[in-house]
């Protein structure tokens, strides 16, 4: 009797390290794929991961939607994708890319760290026709600035009737082109610089990430020019099935994301600045204002709409004051 309880024993630790030791598959979107500087994070992710009981098998996808839809399937247990296609899962977080809501680095940072935090654990997870979804890390791509073939296209006001390259699935983008008069042309992560590199499109908005691997200075040439004012903040979030995953899972990616955020922020820096000075279109201060206001507006309304997050909108904000107290909003009500 006691050799059949023992041998029952030594079965059940056996299924139990088997379960906790098999390995769950992540798929990682990184239009560079293994090469890429999302796929190289990933790496040392899934690598510090081992110490929290988890085995990562990284699966590198090069096609967003095919990340996505593989998440989906179930072929993969988690996604790192933009927060833009992510804001399905979550909005709350999604909603961190929102129009005009990160006017620089500072307060992304700001404001990663905070959704990242012990304390907005809740709101990193939701349930979804019967699907448990959660955020666990979040990681900065850079600000999104405004590229346009032609530099006589120096305001958003004459980009009236120009025709703009835009994520099909982001209603704020959308949005916001209608907004300024422009001929939105729907895209994909995949396609929408290929657009305006040969000419069917005008203007098409993207980080500083996206120069150099894309090729964005083919579509520039010797005529065109950047709007050297961020429009939105991209970011990346990394979401998960919580049940494929330990228990505190969860909170130890993200610890791990803020401790990268030093890094990331230092990558996007050296990228921003990597792009010649010769292409960059300063505003005046009076311009910015303009805009900032026309993107504050653009944001209540979409907000408003049910396409942000109404909590999110509150959380930037007071990032946004508290670094910059003087800021025209911060006497303001709405968000």
């Amino acid at each position: 009797m006691k050799k059949i309880a023992l041998s029952l024993i030594s079965t059940s630790l056996l299924v139990f390290t088997s379960t906790a030791q098999a390995a769950v598959d992540v798929c990682i979107f990184d239009l560079l794929g293994k090469s890429g500087e999302s796929f190289q994070m990933a790496k040392e992710w899934a690598l510090a991961a081992k110490g929290w009981g988890a085995e990562i098998n990284l699966i590198p996808r090069q096609d967003e939607a095919v990340a996505d839809n593989d998440f989906k399937a179930g072929k993969c247990d988690g996604v790192f994708m933009t927060a833009m296609r992510a804001r399905q899962y979550n909005k709350f977080v999604g909603s961190i890319d929102s129009l005009g809501g990160i006017p620089n680095n500072e307060i992304a940072q700001k404001a990663i760290t905070f959704a990242l935090d012990q304390r907005s654990a809740a709101k990193m997870q939701t349930n979804l026709a019967g699907k448990q979804y959660e955020v666990a890390g979040i990681a900065p791509i850079g600000a999104a600035f405004i590229f346009v073939r032609d530099k006589s296209i120096n305001s958003i006001e004459k980009a009236a009737g120009k025709k703009f390259a835009v994520l099909s699935y982001d209603a704020a983008q959308k949005a916001m082109v209608q907004r300024t008069g422009g001929q939105a042309v729907p895209s994909d992560v995949s396609n929408f610089v290929a657009k305006f590199n040969n000419g069917q499109v005008d203007m098409v908005g993207a980080p500083a990430y996206a120069y150099k691997p894309l090729e964005i200075y083919k579509g520039l040439g010797s005529n065109g020019a950047m709007f050297n004012f961020p429009v939105l903040q991209v970011t990346a979030d990394l979401v998960i099935h919580p049940d494929k995953f330990p228990a505190g899972f969860g909170q130890k990616s993200r610890d791990w994301f803020v401790k990268n955020l030093p890094k990331s922020f230092s990558m996007i820096n050296r990228l921003e600045n990597g792009i010649p000075v010769k292409y960059k279109l300063n505003f005046s201060a009076e311009e910015k204002l303009k805009y900032q206001k026309m993107l504050r507006d653009a944001r209540i309304d979409l907000t408003k709409q049910g396409i942000y997050d109404a909590g999110m909108m509150s959380v930037l904000k007071k990032a946004r004051c508290s670094v910059d107290k003087a800021n025209f909003e911060c006497t303001l009500s709405g968000e």
